[in-house]
């Protein structure tokens, strides 16, 4: 097992080796909804991408409130495995699956039900109600799916492990990329059955997790007599988990209000914000990785200086500091990226030359290139943060954000378009930054987080 100790050795390299599979692992992670979305565009049709573009806000609203309480499960578990309390570990986990079982039906059921309604709610056009809906549903059903593999990817990565589940996604993305190219590209099937392979991708990675945990990580392995729901672990996984989730959860409900501004802005718009978001969404990946790193560093110290008395506790600000300085890095190299292959990274998502596809998309990713270094440091401070176990913080930050980011772009996109949205994006970063630092330096100084 490819564990990594983060209380111990070189900081940087320690946050690299953990780092770049976990980059590597969610840029495979969104492959699956950029193959459908360009597959979709070039066979399909341009309703199929924008179909997908107003349920994408819908599914990764549950994916991420799944993937916030994960992630405040496995801060805890990060913690356990630093003070080498094993028995936690193990505890923690099966409580998190089996309560993860009864809140995936509880989420799937309602949601093939009210599938239309929802859709009405987010004010799709009329003509893309039955083909959204009927996409929507699928999806729903690998709610589950999503749910186990999250719970155990999240149980590896906290004891450090961040190649197994990168293995484990790359295997399910290029079964997701060849069963489309061949039904779709090749059979000309339609846009359900994009959402069928999707599903048959999550289940694959979700079954390969267990398996490998079952037989290679007893650390991490129930045995027979430990699956259960431990009420005391489980209040504190809902108290750190929830609010986690939470956190997740409010900028995808911050997406599909801004989806509902732009599907009153015309097709075109729509399909090119479509094109864009997924963009941003790979731009943002290596940073939310980073930030995880720092997350898994923090509190895998924090866990450590718990059961030592005498252990540095000046490695964990060391440790942040040298996270900040990888995302800076990251940035350089993802604006220079953006601002020389946009025109060709948009022209993948239409079978013609769609000039206004690309000048919509291009002016847009022109603004975001500048931009994605605020959402690098914003995504470092919150990794920080949620590692000392102060969801509150990383909550109320992450709100500022999106509520600026929502009210100007009702202002500013009716007059700008997708630019306006940037600046909207770019004026919510600012702001959570201008309150975050500050309260991590007054932190600092009274030694709260240590």
């Amino acid at each position: 097992m490819a564990q990594t100790d983060m209380t111990r050795g070189p900081i940087g390299p320690a946050l690299l080796r953990y780092a770049v599979p976990l980059m590597l692992g969610n840029l495979f992670q969104l492959t699956y909804n950029l193959v459908d979305a360009v597959i979709a565009g070039r066979f399909i049709g341009q309703e199929a991408l924008a179909a997908e573009g107003i349920a994408g806000p819908v599914m990764n609203l549950l994916i991420l409130f799944i993937s916030g309480l994960s992630l405040g499960a496995g801060v805890l578990m990060s913690g356990f495995f630093g003070a080498g309390e094993e028995a936690l570990l193990r505890r923690e986990l099966s409580t998190v699956l089996l309560f993860g079982a009864g809140f995936s039906v509880a989420v799937t059921v309602p949601g093939i039900l009210c599938a239309g309604p929802l859709l009405r709610l987010l004010q799709a056009p009329e003509e893309l109600m039955e083909i959204t809906g009927s996409y929507l549903r699928i999806i729903f059903l690998g709610i589950p799916f999503t749910w186990f593999y999250n719970a155990l990817a999240s149980a590896l990565k906290s004891v450090g492990d961040a190649r197994t589940p990168l293995r484990f996604l790359v295997c399910s993305s290029v079964l997701n990329a060849a069963l489309d190219l061949v039904l779709i590209g090749g059979l000309g099937f339609g846009i359900r059955c994009s959402a069928l392979t999707t599903v048959a991708a999550e289940a694959v990675s979700a079954g390969l997790a267990w398996h490998h945990i079952r037989r290679r990580v007893p650390l991490l392995s129930p045995g027979r007599g430990e699956w259960r729901i431990d009420g005391p672990l489980l209040g504190r996984t809902l108290r750190y988990g929830t609010v986690t989730a939470l956190q997740q959860a409010v900028q995808p409900v911050g997406k599909l209000l801004i989806q509902g501004c732009v599907n009153g802005l015309g097709m075109e718009v729509i399909a090119a914000w479509n094109a864009v978001t997924r963009v941003d969404d790979f731009a943002f990946a290596p940073e939310q990785s980073i930030a995880h790193g720092i997350t898994t560093f923090v509190a895998q110290n924090r866990g450590r200086a718990r059961a030592e008395r005498d252990f540095d506790r000046e490695r964990i600000h060391r440790g942040f500091r040298t996270g900040l300085a990888l995302e800076a890095g990251y940035w350089a190299l993802l604006c220079a990226a953006v601002l020389l292959l946009r025109g060709p990274v948009l022209s993948l998502f239409t079978a013609t030359e769609d000039a206004a596809l690309a000048d919509i998309g291009g002016d847009y990713l022109g603004l975001m290139a500048l931009f994605y270094l605020l959402p690098a440091m914003t995504n470092g401070v919150q990794g920080y943060f949620r590692g000392c176990g102060r969801m509150r913080v990383t909550l109320a930050a992450t709100l500022i954000q999106t509520v600026l980011r929502v009210v100007f772009t009702f202002l500013l996109a009716p007059g700008l378009g997708l630019r306006g949205i940037a600046c909207a994006c770019a004026i919510g970063w600012s702001v959570m930054l201008l309150w975050e630092v500050p309260l991590y330096l007054r932190s600092r100084r009274s030694g709260r987080d240590e």
